[in-house]
Formats: C-alpha cells, structure tokens, sequence
C-alpha cells in the first residue's frame, strides 16, 4: 500500500514541528522567566521570608520574655486561661487546661488565648511602625505614607497631592473659594 508522502515530502514537515515545539517551549521558558524573576517579585519573595522571621522573633518575644510576667497574675500561663460554658460528660471534673476541657467535651471561651493573640499583634504593630519610622530618618524616601481625605470626594489620597487623582479636584482649594484653575477666570459675581 503506497503512503500519502514519500520520504522527501515527510522530512521537512516533521523538521517543521521540531521547529515548532521547540520554540513553544523557548516561548513558555522566557514567559516564566519574564514573569518569576522581574526585580518587583524577587523583592517580594525576600520581603516576605524577612517577614516571617521578623514574625517569629516577635512571637518569641512575646511568648518567653513578656507573657511569662503577665502570667504571673494567673497560676497558669495567659494562653491557658478560660471559662467554661458549659460542662462536658464528666459534670463533677475539674479542667486545668482547655485541651482537658475540650476532650471532656465542655465549651470553652478562650479568653486567655485570645489575649495572647492580641498582645502579639500590638507588639508586632508597634515594632513595625518604629523600624518604618526609623529607617525614614536615613532614608530619603518614606516608607510611612501619610493621607488625607479629599475634600470634594471624600477619598483618601497622598498628603503631598495637589490634585486628587480621583476627581481632579485642586487641593489648595481654590477650586473652593470661587477660582478656576490659574487662568484669572472668577466664578463670583
């Protein structure tokens, strides 16, 4: 049985779909590389393994140096402190941790642990604002950005706007005091 091409005929096309995948393939590499390692993604990625080592170092921070004090208010650590809402199987038992209380099948309010949780985002937060505002005394650019509200349309925007990038209103305000713009035209009679 004949073949639809002969060899010569079959050779160029098949040197045309080698052609082809391989600059499919050239085509997604330099996609992914374009994409994975623009300056902008490879600052993030660092900014964020920094961020999680940062977070670590304050959990710690609070968990063994400023909760061990405040716990001494309690005869437990702050984490472990609850109250119980409603009794589990055993109604005579007394818990000493929630984990007691929960696999007895009691509900608990964790307050305790959410205290913990919240003394830790305040430390973090306040940590954060104090390096922002320190690394602002040796840095030329301000990593804190201050805002305003737009007095035409209520939108915050930067401090140091002249114009609102919202509704172009003129934040100097003569837009409000019977001017247009610069060009000596006066809206009052």
């Amino acid at each position: 049985m004949p073949s639809s091409l002969s060899d010569t005929e079959s050779l160029p096309l098949l040197m045309n779909r080698g052609r082809d995948a391989i600059h499919r393939v050239t085509s997604v590499w330099a996609g992914f590389r374009d994409f994975a390692l623009r300056d902008n993604v490879l600052e993030v990625a660092i900014g964020l393994i920094v961020a999680s080592a940062f977070t670590s170092v304050v959990n710690s921070l609070v968990a063994d140096i400023i909760l061990p004090p405040i716990s001494l208010m309690w005869d437990q650590s702050l984490g472990e402190n609850f109250i119980i809402l409603k009794q589990g199987h055993n109604a005579t038992a007394h818990y000493n941790t929630f984990k007691q209380a929960q696999d007895d099948g009691a509900i608990t309010w964790n307050y305790g642990n959410f205290l913990e949780k919240l003394i830790q985002f305040a430390l973090l937060g306040i940590t954060l604002y104090s390096i922002a505002k320190f690394y602002s005394l040796f840095s030329s650019e301000a990593i804190i950005k201050y805002q305003l509200k737009c007095p035409a349309c209520r939108k915050d925007i930067s401090a140091k706007a002249k114009r609102c990038p919202f509704c172009t209103s003129w934040q100097d305000g003569r837009e409000f005091n019977g001017h247009y713009s610069n060009s000596g035209i006066s809206l009052s009679n």
